[in-house]
């Protein structure tokens, strides 16, 4: 079962879309409390994905039990707003609302709270769940390590230069404003990931030319440093930055939800200690 939703936000509307376990209709009440997904998307993406990623992902995790919403940030999809005026704050506090939403909707587990993001949409998760203790699980598709560096990689030197003189500048239709750059540098993910407690899921691929491979095994060492919480590392073989071909992308989504699914047995086995 699926439908989509808006979700207001102050004077904007959030679009979103939800995923119900298959063993559960829309609004229902299930016997036992199940995992909630909540899947952040990248730069100047939208809640369906490069070849409908975030769909598949979302149809595959619901499959296996889980209650996933999928949601576009503002200014992008078919959310309202202008997104090249948001900052790294306003999507924080998206991604919170969606969070506040979502758990909600169902007979949610708040033990089995998981974020996914994947590039930018990696970090906004990151940063999230670092400041939000109602986030369990993290994980990381290819995700922006040095946000500044990247996104001005991805939209150029030149037209980052633009924006700080004009005051705006087009990419892709996208009007993207100085506040949106200036609070790009105002975080480090790498070191906020020590202030995550939870478990975390890092997948790189090794041909991704947007966002460097290397940064998976900081990100894993990074969370190794932690007193608490795994961290797994999952690279996928000439696997590009969207996992744009059908074998990597079943690899990515097979691999997120068999490692969550770890989770759920190792959660399982621990009530069953405990009772």
């Amino acid at each position: 079962m699926e439908r989509q939703i808006i979700i207001q936000h102050g004077a904007e509307e959030i679009a979103a879309s939800v995923h119900y376990p298959v063993s559960v209709k829309a609004g229902a009440r299930c016997k036992q409390r199940i995992p909630l997904v909540v899947i952040c998307h990248g730069f100047v993406g939208s809640r369906i994905g490069v070849d409908r990623l975030f769909v598949k992902t979302a149809r595959e995790l619901a499959e296996a039990g889980a209650l996933v919403v999928r949601f576009d940030y503002l200014g992008c999809g078919e959310s309202s707003g202008n997104y090249g005026q948001e900052s790294v704050d306003s999507m924080i506090a998206q991604t919170r609302y969606v969070l506040d939403y979502a758990l909600g909707l169902g007979d949610i587990d708040p033990e089995r709270v998981t974020l996914i993001g994947h590039s930018l949409g990696g970090m906004i998760a990151l940063l999230t769940a670092a400041r939000d203790r109602r986030v369990k699980n993290l994980v990381l598709w290819s995700a922006v390590g040095y946000p500044f560096n990247d996104i001005v990689k991805i939209t150029s030197r030149r037209l980052y230069d633009e924006a700080m003189t004009r005051g705006e500048a087009d990419y892709l239709g996208y009007s993207l404003t100085p506040q949106f750059f200036e609070s790009l540098g105002g975080y480090q993910p790498f070191q906020e990931a020590k202030k995550f407690a939870g478990d975390v899921l890092v997948v790189h691929g090794t041909s991704d030319d947007t966002i460097p491979v290397d940064y998976a095994f900081l990100y894993q060492k990074v969370f190794w440093l932690r007193s608490e919480g795994r961290c797994d590392k999952e690279i996928i073989f000439q696997a590009d930055h969207t996992y744009s071909s059908g074998e990597h992308q079943q690899q990515l989504i097979h691999k997120t939800r068999d490692w969550l699914g770890g989770l759920e047995n190792a959660h399982r086995e621990w009530q069953d200690w405990m009772i």
